[in-house]
């Protein structure tokens, strides 16, 4: 897993998740809302979940795996003017 996280960002555990009653997981980057899954795609990345429940890097890269490229470089900081 080395080759993987050269930085080390994901033993700071950026990324977290929430499954609902009916099922969904939701999963968030730093408290905002990122994806939500349901139906089949939340079954498994529960159950991939629960597989690697003991080891929080192998958790964070799954999170991380199931966003996608959502993060590019191009957001902006919102920039509050007072007038």
């Amino acid at each position: 897993m080395s080759g993987i996280d050269k930085r080390n960002k994901l033993t700071e555990e950026p990324f977290s998740y929430k499954i609902t009653k009916n099922g969904m997981v939701i999963v968030y980057y730093d408290n905002k809302q990122i994806v939500m899954l349901k139906d089949k795609e939340a079954e498994r990345l529960i159950a991939k979940i629960n597989s690697a429940k003991d080891n929080a890097t192998e958790v964070q890269l799954l999170l991380a795996k199931i966003t996608g490229n959502f993060k590019r470089g191009n957001e902006k900081l919102s920039k509050r003017k007072n007038n």
